[in-house]
């Protein structure tokens, strides 16, 4: 930690000046940040992708009347909603070809494989975003932890200079501010993020439930 100067305000000054452990600090929690965007942006960009074809899908499934038309669909179609289809497909084949069991039986076969399709869908399609949680959860008590140090190093100054002047307490406050405003900078955009893809993923999970109920 050095002397406070008007030419250390700046971040990025402050961030060189600032010790080894409140840098290592800050360096974490921009790691997370860039993470934490790359799996917003990834997923985001899936979940839109999603809706395009299972919309698609549930429009032509409206003038689907055999099961070689359902098939020629889920040749022509694309998505994750497909896998869907076709799992729904196989079991119907499957027990119109092995089961004598009657319509009932039939039907609560279709409807468990269906509801086992959309779950490990639904987990496919969430990917990494539970990662947003974790940042979004631990990424103040990071930046908090870099806040302390940053608070101790300031007292400690004061402690061996026996000087409480703004150039001697400066620089570890301002230690302590860069790491809690980084530790925010992650945590925010992180929660907000898992917030609408999650909800975006039950939208999702419920297009699919009434695309699959066309079936």
């Amino acid at each position: 930690m050095q002397n406070w100067t008007a030419s250390s305000a700046s971040p990025i000054q402050i961030f060189l000046n600032a010790d080894f452990l409140v840098q290592s600090v800050i360096l974490l929690l921009l790691l997370a940040s860039v993470a934490s965007w790359t799996v917003i942006i990834n997923r985001g960009w899936a979940i839109a992708r999603e809706r395009s074809h299972v919309r698609n899908a549930r429009r032509q499934l409206t003038s689907v009347g055999t099961r070689s038309e359902l098939g020629q669909l889920i040749e022509q179609e694309r998505g994750q909603v497909i896998t869907v289809l076709q799992a729904i497909d196989a079991e119907w084949r499957w027990s119109n070809e092995h089961a004598g069991s009657g319509y009932e039986k039939t039907h609560e076969r279709i409807l468990s494989v269906a509801e086992m399709a959309i779950a490990r869908e639904a987990r496919r399609l969430a990917g990494l975003t539970t990662w947003l949680a974790t940042i979004g959860a631990t990424a103040p008590f990071v930046g908090l932890f870099g806040t302390v140090w940053g608070i101790m190093a300031s007292f400690l100054a004061i402690g061996l200079t026996q000087d409480t002047s703004l150039a001697v307490v400066a620089p570890g406050i301002a230690e302590a501010l860069l790491a809690t405003a980084i530790g925010l900078f992650c945590a925010i955009p992180a929660v907000i993020g898992y917030n609408r893809l999650q909800q975006g993923i039950g939208e999702i999970d419920a297009e699919w439930r009434s695309t699959a109920g066309l079936l």
